[in-house]
């Protein structure tokens, strides 16, 4: 496996981060919790292998609520990109003042939750019926998602970030 590095988004990373936002969301805009959100606006990480190519990206925004993980896409699945783009944003929470990170998934999407409860994230709340809901804004949400599973809500995830002396 590669070695990854992670570094802020760069102009030249725009093509990469278009192609992949397309092929994951339908494009930048993503609807959760019953907000609208232009990928284009709110700051990135990119995480890159030793030879340099674009490996995956992980959008966020912080708030009084923690540093929100907007959206995190590896290029290729299982390279470690997206191991290391959370683990960087934990960097990033902690440089902001944020103590904690969370995330937003749908209900069919298990591979996430997998990954993420993995990673020390817990399943903190449910919003059922928040993806119908975004359907409203964002018609081309399918209806049903992976493994043939309806699509219909949202879980919400986090995980409250421990001093360097407390773990």
């Amino acid at each position: 496996m590669a070695s990854i590095r992670v570094r802020q988004a760069r102009d030249e990373d725009r093509a990469a981060l278009t192609a992949l936002h397309e092929r994951e969301w339908g494009g930048p805009i993503v609807v959760v919790h019953d907000t609208r959100y232009d990928l284009r606006d709110l700051p990135a990480l990119v995480a890159v292998d030793d030879g340099g190519a674009f490996a995956g990206a992980l959008v966020y925004r912080v708030d009084t609520d923690g540093l929100e993980v907007v959206s995190l896409a590896a290029a290729t699945p299982g390279t470690g990109a997206g191991s290391a783009l959370l683990a960087a944003v934990e960097e990033a929470a902690t440089a902001a003042g944020a103590d904690r990170i969370w995330l937003v998934t749908t209900n069919d999407n298990l591979g996430a939750l997998r990954f993420y409860q993995r990673r020390g994230l817990r399943i903190v709340a449910v919003d059922a019926g928040a993806v119908d809901r975004a359907r409203a804004v964002k018609p081309t949400i399918p209806h049903v998602g992976a493994d043939g599973i309806p699509l219909h809500d949202e879980l919400h995830l986090a995980r409250h970030l421990t001093p360097a002396g407390d773990k």
